[in-house]
C-alpha cells in the first residue's frame, strides 16, 4: 500500500487541516480584537486629548498636556509630520514609531503626538503569542491525529491480515466496538464460504470418481466391438469410444478444476504440439463438409499448466467451431504468447456473448455452444490466462487464449 493510501495518513492529514482551519479562524478574530483595542486605547485616547487642547489653544490657554503627547500648530509641526492626511497615522522617525492624530481647523492644521505609546510592543508580544499557539496547536492536532490514526487503524490492519491470512481474526472477535462486529461477520461469512467451496470440491470429487469406473467400463467394451464386431456395428462402436473418452476427459478435467491452482511446481506444456494435436482430434468433426480445418504453427509458447486444461481449453474452442461452421474454414494459430481460434460460421448469440463477458454459466438456449465456452473460460480463469471473444468483420467468431509464459 502506497503511504498516500494510508488511512493512518488520512486521519493525521484532517487533523491537521483541522488544525490549521481552527488557528487561521482564531487568529483571524484575534487580529480584529487586537486592532479594536487599539482604536480604544490609542485613537480614541488622542481624539479625546484633541478635543480638550484645541479649545484651550484657541482661546490662548496653557495646553498642559499629559506625559508623553505634545500638540504642535501650524509652524511648529515637525517636518516629517506634514500634510499628513485627517486621521490617525503611525510615523517612524528614526527607530521610534510615532501614533500621530493629524487635522485642522479654522487656525490651521495640527497634530497631536504620542512619544511614550507601548502598544506596538505589546501588539507585537500578542502576536507572537498567537504565532507559538498556532504551531503548538497545529503539532499536537499532528500528534494527536498520528496517536488515534494508530489507534483506529492497528486493528484494522491485524483484521486485514487474519483475512488474507485465512485465518479467524480471534483478537478482535471478542470486541464490543463496530471492528468486533466486522471482524464476527467475516468470520462467519469465511466459514460460510470455506463450507460451500469444501462442498462443491467434495462433490466435484466424488462425482468424477463415481464416473471414472463406469466410462472405463464403457470404453473396454467400445474397444472389444470396435476390434471383434461386425462392420455394421464398428461404427456405432467408434462413436460411443469417442463419447466416452471424451467424457472421462471431462471427468478429468473437472478434478484439475477442483483443486487449488499451483502452476508454478508444473513442468512446461509446449501449446504448439497441444494445439495441433486437438485439431487432429476434431479433424472427423468437418469429415463431409466444405470446411477446411487447418493448424498455423507460429512461435514456441510453453506455459506451466496441466496438459490436460491446455488441451481441454483449446479443444472445446475447436470442437464448437468445427461442429457450428458448415462451410468456410476453422483456423487455429499461434501468436506470440496467444493461441487464436476463428471460423467462418455463424458467430454466438447475444446471450452466450453477454455470459462469456460476466464469466456465469451459459444461459438456455444457446444453441450449445456455451457449455464448452463456460468451461474453456473457466480454464483460462484457472490458469491465469487472457480469454477474449470478437467477431469477424466478414461473419464468424475469433477466441484468443492469451497466456503467461514461465
Amino acid at each position: 500500500m502506497r503511504s498516500a493510501d494510508s488511512l493512518k495518513r488520512r486521519i493525521v492529514v484532517a487533523f491537521v487541516l483541522f488544525g490549521l482551519g481552527a488557528s487561521t479562524f482564531f487568529a483571524f478574530i484575534a487580529a480584529v480584537a487586537v486592532e479594536g483595542i487599539e482604536v480604544q486605547l490609542v485613537d480614541k485616547r488622542l481624539e479625546a486629548a484633541v478635543a480638550w487642547a484645541a479649545p484651550r489653544q484657541a482661546a490662548g490657554l496653557d495646553v498642559d498636556m499629559p506625559a508623553g503627547l505634545r500638540f504642535q500648530r501650524n509652524e511648529a509641526i515637525p517636518a516629517p509630520l506634514r500634510n499628513l492626511a485627517d486621521g490617525v497615522h503611525k510615523v517612524d522617525v528614526g527607530t521610534t514609531r510615532l501614533h500621530v492624530l493629524a487635522g485642522h481647523d479654522a487656525r490651521g492644521n495640527w497634530v497631536l503626538v504620542d512619544h511614550e505609546s507601548d502598544y506596538d510592543k505589546i501588539e507585537v508580544v500578542v502576536y507572537s503569542m498567537f504565532a507559538a499557539v498556532i504551531v503548538g496547536f497545529v503539532l499536537l492536532a499532528t500528534m494527536l491525529g498520528g496517536f488515534l490514526g494508530t489507534r483506529v487503524v492497528t486493528p484494522i490492519s491485524e483484521l486485514a491480515l487474519a483475512v488474507g491470512s485465512d485465518s479467524a481474526p480471534a483478537a478482535l472477535t471478542g470486541r464490543k466496538d463496530e471492528l468486533g462486529v466486522l471482524a464476527r461477520a467475516l468470520v462467519a461469512h469465511t466459514t460460510e464460504l470455506r463450507a460451500f467451496l469444501d462442498r462443491e470440491r467434495y462433490f466435484t470429487g466424488d462425482v468424477s470418481h463415481e464416473l471414472r469406473s463406469p466410462l472405463t467400463v464403457i470404453m473396454g467394451a467400445a474397444e472389444i466391438l470396435m476390434q471383434e464386431a461386425a462392420p455394421a456395428v464398428r461404427g456405432p462402436a467408434e462413436r460411443i469410444y469417442r463419447a466416452a473418452r471424451e467424457a472421462a476427459e471431462c471427468v478429468t478435467v473437472l478434478l484439475l478444476l477442483a483443486r487449488a491452482p499451483q502452476l508454478g511446481t508444473l513442468a512446461p506444456v509446449p501449446l504448439e504440439q497441444v494445439a495441433e494435436e486437438e485439431v487432429e482430434k476434431y479433424r472427423m468433426l468437418v469429415a463431409g463438409k466444405p470446411v477446411a480445418l487447418r493448424f498455423v504453427d507460429g512461435p514456441s509458447l510453453e506455459v506451466r499448466a496441466p496438459r490436460e486444461l491446455c488441451a481441454a481449453a483449446i479443444g472445446n474452442l475447436v470442437r464448437n467451431a468445427c461442429q457450428y461452421t458448415d462451410r468456410g474454414e476453422v483456423v487455429v494459430r499461434l501468436l506470440p504468447g496467444q493461441v487464436v481460434v476463428e471460423d467462418t460460421g455463424p458467430g454466438l448469440p447475444p446471450a452466450v456473448v453477454a455470459t462469456l463477458g460476466s464469466g456465469g454459466a451459459p444461459s438456455s438456449g444457446s444453441g450449445g455452444t456455451g457449455l464448452g465456452l463456460a468451461l474453456a473460460r473457466r480454464i483460462c480463469d484457472f490458469l491465469g490466462a487472457g480469454f477474449a471473444y470478437e467477431a469477424r468483420v466478414d461473419g464468424g467468431s475469433r477466441f484468443t487464449l492469451t497466456f503467461t509464459q514461465p
